[in-house]
């Protein structure tokens, strides 16, 4: 084995790792790469603009491996449409920025992590720009900054309504010209390899199922990145692409990692109602199309189908309260007038502005009979984003050794109990850079995991032979069925606005559907180490629902995007983050536990 892969150093320059990492990396990969298992310095899962800014800084120093579940675009990243909030006005200022976060946040939010994150922020954006990334400006060729909700400035850079769309297009530009950076499309990862030593786990890289050849590859790493996105799958409507089912989260609560804030699911006030269009779509959509905040912030305004204003009847900031305000007033209005979506209008502004600002909204609403210059657009609810999370330092580290996190999968505690407009892609900018140097170090120090690759057992994939006969075409209906079921109780039981009862209720529903669901597997011939898609992301959402609901019940008041009927008020006594801890006793579901025993290293 080359020596560069156990070296020991306390201290090596940048430059020097980085010549030492190519001069030998061809040989090292070369020697130890096949088809089930590869060998890189750092693995990267999830595509987004955390991963893919990670893997560009880190691919100075080593071989990088970026896993994605789909296409490399299709990505939260990519469905993103407001902006990234800096400050880069001369009116503005970091102190007005954090108080806007904190603000938004239920005063739940790490005042530390939120000054990093609003200073470092304008740098990350200048980054982009020199990456090519494409900002709109305005006449006088300054960047066109846009308001949302809860901001008290204009100070979200965006590219007309489809600002993730041109960062991911820019940053996936950049990697394919790195000659460093490996991208491994139609990868499902399955589980983190850990081992524990000294009384602490360490990671090793992940197993995954090559989607297009249905094949088991190992990827083995000194460091692991996990940016792969949120849960809003556990919801039946959600703004986030098919891939969001909660894998990283789940992978890192069966691997151990402190699990934190999963009570936060913010929902966005306005998702397009299609119920609502003129002409409905013939298939159901796999997500919902999002009307982005700036709708808002550029002066539109909510009505009920009486085309009665009524958001100034709950809020004094109107429209431009923060989400979980206009997200729970929509839905009071649509449970008391027996509605299923509400109105937003932007048709009193100029019709070149709003196609100038919103063509991709005008494009969709136009494709189903709707001219939003002159008619208001249906809207509704949505699971949108995960304001909790795999509980991360100040660069992105983990209890789990070798393990950094970025992007909506990470708990920060910028965010705290609801996140402002336009900061998720602001501290995946800021996270994904942060982490770089002390990945860099531990890959320097880091042992090798060659050593152990052999020593888990790879995960099977369902054979003709191993299951009876239409079983596996009974196991995928069965697991269909269960995820419309377990999506549905979410909805009605851990929705917008909950209860302990209906909290409770859910935890036993759940309980009872992921046990009825595992019997029905094993019975049909699955055993515990085979592995599927399906099977799998089932066995994601089961576990992220049920951290979701766990940390629901642990907080006994309303707080931010969490609003219990029992508890509606704020409790100062209560202002903390929820945490999970690794259990001493882990469930026994097959959602709770690894594939792969953890092994005892030396």
């Amino acid at each position: 084995m080359p020596r560069f892969i156990c070296a020991r150093s306390a201290t090596v320059s940048q430059q020097h790792v980085r010549h030492r990492v190519s001069a030998i990396r061809a040989s090292a990969l070369s020697c130890f790469q096949d088809d089930t298992t590869k060998f890189f310095d750092f693995v990267v899962i999830g595509s987004g603009v955390a991963g893919l800014r990670y893997a560009l800084e880190v691919s100075k120093y080593g071989s990088v491996a970026i896993i994605t579940k789909a296409e490399p675009h299709e990505s939260n990243t990519n469905y993103a449409q407001g902006g990234v909030s800096a400050v880069l006005c001369p009116s503005d200022s970091v102190e007005s920025h954090m108080k806007d976060t904190i603000v938004a946040g239920a005063y739940l939010c790490d005042e530390e992590t939120v000054r990093i994150v609003c200073t470092e922020g304008p740098e990350r954006v200048k980054e982009l720009i020199a990456m090519g990334a494409s900002f709109d400006h305005g006449e006088d060729g300054r960047l066109h900054l846009a308001r949302e909700g809860g901001h008290s400035h204009n100070r979200i850079v965006h590219s007309a309504d489809m600002t993730g769309r041109e960062i991911e297009r820019a940053l996936l530009q950049a990697v394919d010209n790195d000659d460093n950076i490996s991208l491994f499309g139609h990868h499902f990862a399955i589980d983190l390899l850990t081992c524990q030593k000294n009384g602490e786990i360490h990671c090793y890289g992940v197993d995954s199922i090559d989607i297009e050849t249905q094949k088991v590859v190992r990827f083995i790493s000194k460091v692991t990145l996990l940016a792969s996105g949120g849960v809003g799958h556990i919801y039946p409507t959600t703004t986030n692409p098919p891939v969001a089912t909660g894998d990283g989260i789940a992978m890192s609560h069966r691997a151990q990692a402190v699990i934190s804030n999963m009570e936060f699911v913010q929902f966005h006030p306005t998702a397009l109602s299609d119920e609502g269009l003129p002409i409905k779509p013939t298939t159901k959509r796999e997500n919902a199309f999002l009307i982005t905040e700036a709708v808002r912030g550029d002066g539109g305004i909510l009505y009920n189908q009486s085309m009665e204003r009524f958001m100034p009847l709950y809020d004094d900031r109107a429209e431009l309260a923060p989400r979980d305000v206009v997200a729970r007033s929509i839905d009071d209005q649509l449970k008391k007038r027996g509605e299923n979506y509400v109105l937003l209008d932007i048709s009193h502004k100029p019709r070149d502005e709003i196609l100038a600002h919103f063509p991709n909204i005008a494009a969709e609403c136009l494709r189903y009979g709707l001219d939003i210059t002159r008619q208001p657009i249906p809207v509704v609810p949505a699971a949108h984003y995960m304001c909790g999370g795999v509980r991360a330092g100040l660069q992105g580290e983990t209890n789990v050794k070798g393990l950094y996190v970025a992007g909506e999968v990470a708990c920060t505690g910028l965010h705290g109990a609801n996140r402002l407009a336009s900061n998720s892609l602001l501290e995946a900018l800021v996270f994904a850079r942060r982490a770089v140097q002390p990945s860099i170090d531990h890959m320097v120090d880091a042992d090798a995991g060659a050593s152990l690759a052999a020593r888990w057992a790879l995960p099977t994939l369902p054979s003709p032979s191993a299951l009876r006969s239409g079983a596996l075409s009974d196991i995928v209906a069965r697991t269909r069925q269960t995820r419309t079921e377990l999506q549905s109780v979410m909805w009605e039981c851990v929705g917008i606005v909950r209860s302990t009862g209906r909290l409770k209720q859910a935890e036993w529903k759940i309980g009872d559907l992921e046990s009825e669901w595992e019997e029905f597997l094993f019975r049909r011939g699955w055993t515990p180490t085979m592995v599927g898609i399906e099977a799998c992301e089932m066995r994601n959402l089961f576990c992220c629902a049920k951290l979701v609901v766990k940390s629901a019940l642990a907080r006994r008041e309303s707080r931010g995007l969490h609003f219990t009927e029992d508890f509606p008020y704020l409790e100062e006594s209560r202002r903390k983050p929820t945490v999970i801890f690794p259990a001493a006793v882990q469930e026994l579901t097959w959602s709770s536990k690894p594939l792969q025993r953890q092994l005892q290293c030396k």
